[in-house]
């Protein structure tokens, strides 16, 4: 096996000051500069922490689904998620895991998840009704997007009780991720139980939250009538007939609040903005609309007669990967790509770098949804594209987040012309926080289309 090349940084930090100024861009380079496979080192001689960056198809494969069992989720974020929101699907391992993912699979079957799609629409609708009157026409598509995924979600898991659940999350949820961010990349974690502000901050904000969790699921107790996720978990039963706690309960929840609320605004804010800005793209989405709703709603049933639209948004999910980087521990040496990783290794595989490895990608630096041709997936490694993870621990609602994406984007097409505001070619700067957003607005300036076009 080779060893792997370093990534040469300043004689006493290494790479620290790149890592910490612009991660993305640092693993960028390290890929055009160094190869797929790199190493960095980071901080001083005796303090120096050491992580590798697997950035080819083929070493995302071995890492995620190949050698899966080797590369498992104890890397420091994850230890935080799991102390932050409780230890579920996202989190878990081993024989944990496979309960909760049998648990939790009825809630993700394909029938369940068209059952979300009124929810859903009724949210987005709700969402850009006050575009009918916006003065100047010009809107962020990413708050407006972060607000659609916020009350979608939470419409989705707490059913009745959505507008005490979301003010709750709509305050408190940032802070926690704010707080899992920092302490996941920090080299120096004070205890949690220190009265620091943050640690402060953090347990206020997880009091509350798991408060009106634990309000809710005690009232779903017992009830058969509601059909929220909520309700479904708590009478979620096992083969044997066990079920989950109400603590395990609101491990799910919260965990698929933070997997589904700031990666889907930040994939529908993103698609909003590029349509924006492509006139020919836009036209050819809107026409595929027109065509295959002829003025109805959209609903499940659509969303496999809009390839086009699945195109956008997988070229979206290219260019703005929700989650721009995942993280995994070897537990014993391993052979990645033809390179020696040691036992105990941080690796680290980057969405943000492999969709823009030229060796994949015919024009990785433009938004082109050809790339997503039938054609052009077939003749590429399936892990040259993964913003859903893959493997045994690919993510339990890619197919929900994909419908919920597309009817989302078709009501807006069908009610509103979307058009650039921003010079052409200005690219928002980008911010990682939980889930990769925009460092700034996403401006974009809509009209109402005719009445013909609406359901």
């Amino acid at each position: 096996m080779r060893q792997v090349p370093l990534v040469v940084g300043h004689p006493l930090l290494g790479s620290l000051k790149e890592l910490r100024h612009d991660v993305l861009a640092a693993y960028l380079r390290a890929r055009s500069t160094v190869g797929d496979v790199v190493r960095f080192q980071a901080g001083p001689p005796g303090a120096r922490t050491e992580m590798y960056g697997v950035f080819s198809a083929d070493g995302v494969q071995q890492v995620l689904a190949s050698q899966s069992a080797n590369f498992r989720k104890d890397n420091p974020t994850y230890t935080e998620i799991r102390e932050s929101v409780g230890n579920g699907l996202l989190t878990s391992q081993d024989d944990e895991y496979i309960f909760q993912r049998r648990m939790v699979q009825p809630l993700f079957t394909r029938r369940r998840v068209h059952e979300y799609a009124g929810a859903v629409h009724a949210e987005i609708i709700r969402s850009v009704s006050g575009w009918q009157t916006q003065p100047d026409g010009v809107v962020d598509a990413s708050a407006v997007m972060t607000e659609f995924a916020l009350r979608a979600v939470s419409r989705i898991l707490f059913g009745a009780d959505i507008e005490a659940a979301v003010d709750v999350v709509r305050r408190q949820f940032p802070v926690i991720g704010e707080s899992v961010l920092r302490r996941g990349v920090s080299p120096v974690r004070l205890p949690r139980t220190w009265p620091t502000p943050a640690n402060r901050r953090t347990q206020a904000a997880q009091r509350e939250l798991f408060g009106i969790c634990d309000r809710i699921i005690a009232q779903r107790a017992g009830a058969d009538e509601a059909d929220d996720m909520i309700s479904l978990l708590v009478r979620a039963r096992d083969e044997d007939g066990s079920g989950l706690s109400a603590d395990a309960v609101r491990d799910q929840v919260l965990i698929f609040l933070l997997a589904g609320y700031e990666t889907t605004a930040t994939t529908l804010g993103y698609a909003l903005h590029l349509l924006a800005g492509d006139a020919e793209v836009r036209a050819r989405a809107r026409a595929e609309v027109d065509d295959v709703l002829a003025g109805r709603s959209p609903g499940a049933a659509d969303v496999e007669a809009l390839p086009y639209l699945n195109q956008v948004l997988k070229e979206t999910m290219r260019v703005y990967p929700a989650v721009a980087i995942m993280g995994r521990r070897a537990v014993a040496e391993a052979e990645v790509d033809g390179f020696r990783i040691p036992a105990g290794a941080d690796v680290y595989l980057a969405p943000w770098v492999t969709h823009r490895h030229p060796a994949y990608w015919a024009r990785p630096d433009d938004f082109d949804p050809e790339h997503f041709t039938p054609e052009a997936e077939a003749g590429r490694p399936r892990y040259a594209w993964f913003p859903f993870g893959g493997g045994p621990r690919a993510c339990i609602g890619q197919h929900f987040s994909m419908q919920e994406a597309v009817i989302v984007l078709a009501a807006v097409l069908q009610r509103f012309d979307v058009e650039a505001h921003d010079p052409p070619g200005r690219r928002v700067p980008v911010d990682l926080g939980m889930a990769l957003r925009p460092a700034g607005p996403l401006l974009v300036r809509v009209r109402p289309r005719t009445k013909e076009a609406v359901a």
